[in-house]
């Protein structure tokens, strides 16, 4: 389900997953099929790690890379749940395909 919710949002981010729901931030968001994609494979990403180990693996990554890169921003682009939602985001197949967590084979690129 996708929802609207302008503002829940920082600076230039315009979506995000909360399982089960994709938030973002405009209305014509919805439409935007990259953007969709992006959100459906992190809710994969999350239904495969049972929702909460998600969230603190992805926290827990973000705190690491941000000391490793010190650059929070930076540490973002390279989490690896990122990494790979980002290097897939265009193909709309790609969750029909997509091996069992498959964001490992980003952790250490």
């Amino acid at each position: 389900m996708v929802v609207v919710f302008r503002h829940f949002f920082y600076k230039n981010y315009v979506g995000l997953s909360l399982w089960p729901f994709i938030i973002v931030k405009e209305c014509h968001h919805k439409t935007d099929a990259v953007l969709i994609n992006h959100e459906r494979i992190h809710l994969k990403q999350q239904q495969e790690l049972f929702v909460l180990p998600f969230y603190m693996l992805y926290v827990a990554e973000w705190m690491l890379r941000t000391v490793l890169y010190l650059n929070s921003y930076r540490a973002y682009q390279n989490i690896s749940f990122e990494r790979e939602a980002y290097a897939n985001e265009h193909d709309p197949n790609y969750i029909a395909t997509r091996k069992t967590f498959g964001f490992l084979d980003y952790l250490f690129r």
